[in-house]
């Protein structure tokens, strides 16, 4: 014998699934399991799934507004206030797709791709967004002219003309022909609504004629005193916000995209005001139609993230820029990445990423630099991006996780654990996976939500008995071309709940060496191998454990023979 070798597996780190030659700190092969930073250092059983509340149909999206929870399931939206059974607030109206919501100014909007709506306290239900009219022309002569003053609204097939009356003409024209003949124009003279029977109109001229009455000039030079409200639909103007699917508050306006129609397309509101959208306030990303897979405020930009191109221009990012004429407008610039986003991007903890066909990638670097691509889930992309349904992960922050839901399985990326590989910053992972397959997902109150094709649940319950497991990686106690044998005085290990232990050398299959209920502190199991070149061991539960630390000890002996 050639002495011994104590090991101690400790300071565990997450899975590793490139293969079986890994750091001892973290697994090959690992079920529920990850560290509650809040109470314990500890690897331990995952919370498990709580219900909450059944539905008929998936679950495609749930908010919080005014300490209440907002369901969108199937076609409808619910509203359930706690001892209540869930209010409809919509009947059969709503898209049967992933949704998304956000609250400005104290108002909740939601998005489906179909419907752009809006609840607030004064509300019975949600209802559309009617879109802000806009005054697009003032100081206006009745024969033309005046000052262009507010863009077109993309949401609201109405408008404002503002004249300044002359006391002479009857005419006024209005700053667009073919106005809309199913809405009668509202004219205000002063600040009283003039009866439809002092006025004609002439819908495909644009043109408001007065009869006998004839409005006045004003009483102080240079204000308008005539006002005309019209209605002119724009074909697909208000389907172009409806379609989309994608929303990012950023600089207080909100930004859509997504819409399949225009795929690299990006629109955005007004300043602080969602329902207002103007004509003119739109960017195309690149010049093929690669597809806009998310979009992510962070590093004082708006960063876009497209599918895979042919051109090579992939990400883009927009920074606030005051232009003389326009105002604040928000210039696309391309940055150096080529990658494309075939998943989902997110701010994470300040870490702007998105998932590529290789993974989980970053951005280093900020505008006014040369933007390289980092990547940050090598550990996990082998087994990651071979899931069929990775196009069409969930995304969600949590307790310094990122949560990353591909069906029923989930993919922890931990913003405490990170490692340099390669010069650049990776992360450790968790790996999880669940009874439901998840279809939508929200954090309230530091509470994890995920919305399933039958229900809302929380990650509440660390009660519940469910399996888990860690495995060691292959250790050759540092002497890979020499024989091992374990002490006969066993394992130890520091732990809570109930543990099955297995172990297994070489490529044998795992054999049951014995079962520990009720750990308070540390147990010991007899783990009696001879003779064997490398060895793991598997802690299994079905109810509930914690592991701290284990300690095995193996004796050296001779090299290994052919």
């Amino acid at each position: 014998m050639a002495g011994s070798v104590s090991r101690i597996y400790s300071n565990f780190r997450g899975v590793d699934f490139r293969g079986e030659e890994i750091n001892l700190s973290r697994s090959p092969d690992s079920l529920n399991v990850w560290k509650d930073y809040k109470e314990t250092e500890s690897i331990r059983t995952r919370p498990g799934m709580k219900r909450l509340h059944l539905f008929d149909a998936p679950v495609f999206g749930i908010w919080f507004y005014k300490g209440n929870m907002f369901v969108h399931s199937g076609n409808d939206i619910y509203e359930i206030i706690e001892g209540h059974e869930p209010y409809y607030h919509t009947r059969g109206e709503i898209n049967a797709a992933p949704s998304q919501a956000f609250v400005f100014e104290n108002t909740l909007y939601f998005k489906d791709g179909v419907n752009y709506l809006y609840f607030d306290e004064g509300s019975a239900c949600f209802m559309p967004v009617e879109g802000y009219v806009p005054t697009t022309s003032i100081g206006r002569r009745p024969s033309g002219g005046g000052t262009m003053h507010e863009d077109v609204n993309m949401l609201s097939d109405y408008r404002i003309n503002s004249f300044l009356a002359n006391g002479e003409d009857t005419k006024y024209y209005l700053d667009t022909q073919s106005i809309d003949s199913d809405y009668m124009p509202v004219v205000t003279y002063g600040d009283e609504v003039c009866n439809t029977d002092d006025y004609l109109v002439d819908f495909e001229k644009g043109v408001i004629s007065f009869g006998a009455f004839i409005p006045m000039s004003p009483a102080t030079d240079g204000q308008d005193n005539v006002t005309v409200k019209f209605k002119k639909h724009v074909p697909g103007y208000k389907e172009k916000i409806l379609g989309c699917t994608q929303l990012q508050t950023f600089d207080n306006r909100v930004f859509f995209s997504g819409n399949p129609d225009h795929p690299n397309v990006i629109w955005h509101s007004s300043l602080d005001n969602p329902a207002y959208c103007s004509d003119t306030d739109f960017y195309r990303e690149g010049v093929d139609e690669s597809q806009i897979r998310g979009m992510v405020a962070g590093n004082n930009a708006l960063w876009v993230f497209r599918e895979p191109s042919s051109a090579n221009t992939t990400v883009f990012y927009h920074t606030p820029t005051i232009d003389d004429e326009y105002g604040k407008i928000y210039p696309a610039a391309h940055s150096s990445v080529s990658v494309g986003c075939i998943g989902r991007a997110v701010n994470f903890n300040d870490d702007i990423v998105f998932f590529s066909n290789r993974g989980m990638e970053g951005i280093s670097g900020d505008i006014t630099t040369e933007q390289v691509v980092a990547h940050r889930s090598s550990l996990v992309d082998r087994k990651m991006i071979a899931e069929p349904e990775y196009r069409d992960m969930i995304l969600q922050e949590w307790n310094g996780y990122l949560c990353v839901f591909i069906g029923n399985k989930v993919y922890l990326a931990d913003s405490r654990a990170v490692f340099t590989n390669e010069n650049h910053v990776e992360y450790d992972w968790f790996y999880w996976e669940l009874d439901k397959h998840v279809t939508s997902s929200c954090v309230s109150s530091g509470i994890l939500y995920v919305g399933t094709t039958d229900g809302v649940y929380s990650f509440t319950d660390n009660e519940k008995y469910l399996e888990s497991y860690w495995v060691t990686p292959k250790d050759k106690f540092g002497h890979p071309h020499q024989l091992k044998t374990t002490n006969k005085r066993g394992c130890v290990g520091e732990a809570t709940g109930d543990i099955a232990v297995y172990a297994k050398v070489e490529d044998t299959e795992f054999e049951h060496i014995g079962t520990y209920e009720n750990i308070m502190d540390y147990f010991v199991c007899r783990i009696k191998r001879k003779k064997f070149k490398d060895i793991q061991l598997k802690f299994h539960s079905l109810t509930r454990f914690s592991l701290e630390t284990v300690t095995l000890e193996s004796f050296i002996g001779g090299y290994i023979k052919r």
